[in-house]
């Protein structure tokens, strides 16, 4: 029996969220004809969804993300971030040392680099260092220190120290929140820390954020713009919402 299409849409999404954690996965088809509605309706709500950070989109439906931090991030704005990993994925040098944080953003890069000769790659985290383990040509290593299972990295003493034994050619990072005045800010103590390490011994500074991000300030201040050689975002470079940044960092 077909569902009544004049539930609003709250109404509909929130049924589709229990759905969701039930099956672990929707088909996009299905749910139309169940529901009496257009696909398209459909489509926006899985949109809306993947954009909350509760499911991710496939080929003709939508999965169930676990209720874990580090995936819940991972799958908010993952269209936007996405781009920014196709955008970062040219950045990475050949026959060369670079560093990448423990971002959902920058964890993109990882799952998707290339080979890339002679290249060497250190990391606190966790799932970056598993996707670049495995990749031909990339020579990883991992930080030690305490596991911090919020954002599934190593921070800490002892991983800011083994950032410090590195000279890098370039270092990626990601930040919760971007602010022209006050540069980027961090949730935590710790991953302040490391971010500031990692970009204290290379020679170009990464920064990769989605449009969210801008104009906004989270809880601890963590890298200025003066340290940052380039940002790089999922908009447009001549996007009017970089404006306030245009003069203090190349753009892509």
């Amino acid at each position: 029996m077909a569902v009544a299409g004049t539930l609003t849409a709250e109404q509909r999404r929130e049924a589709l969220r229990a759905g969701l954690a039930e099956h672990g996965r929707l088909r996009l088809a299905e749910v139309a004809a169940q529901w009496a509605v257009h696909p398209m309706t459909i489509r926006r709500d899985f949109e809306q969804l993947e954009r909350e950070g509760v499911a991710r989109r496939v080929r003709g439906g939508l999965l169930h993300v676990p209720d874990d931090a580090f995936d819940r991030r991972q799958a908010r704005a993952l269209s936007a971030k996405r781009k920014i990993a196709a955008k970062l994925r040219d950045l990475v040098p050949s026959d060369a040392a670079v560093g990448m944080d423990a971002s959902t953003t920058v964890h993109l890069l990882a799952a998707g680099l290339p080979s890339r000769p002679g290249i060497s790659v250190v990391t606190n985290g966790l799932a970056a260092f598993e996707s670049l383990h495995r990749t031909p040509g990339v020579r990883t290593f991992l930080t030690g220190g305490e596991c911090e299972d919020r954002n599934n990295s190593l921070v800490g003493p002892a991983a800011v120290a083994t950032i410090r034994q590195f000279l890098l050619a370039r270092c990626f990072l990601s930040a919760a929140a971007l602010d022209a005045a006050a540069g980027s800010s961090e949730t935590t103590v710790e991953q302040v820390a490391l971010k500031q390490a990692m970009a204290a011994v290379s020679d170009h500074v990464v920064l990769a954020v989605d449009a969210s991000k801008l104009g906004q300030r989270s809880l601890v201040r963590s890298i200025g713009l003066d340290q940052i050689d380039m940002l790089v975002t999922d908009l447009a470079p001549d996007d009017a919402r970089l404006d306030d940044y245009r003069d203090l960092v190349e753009i892509r």
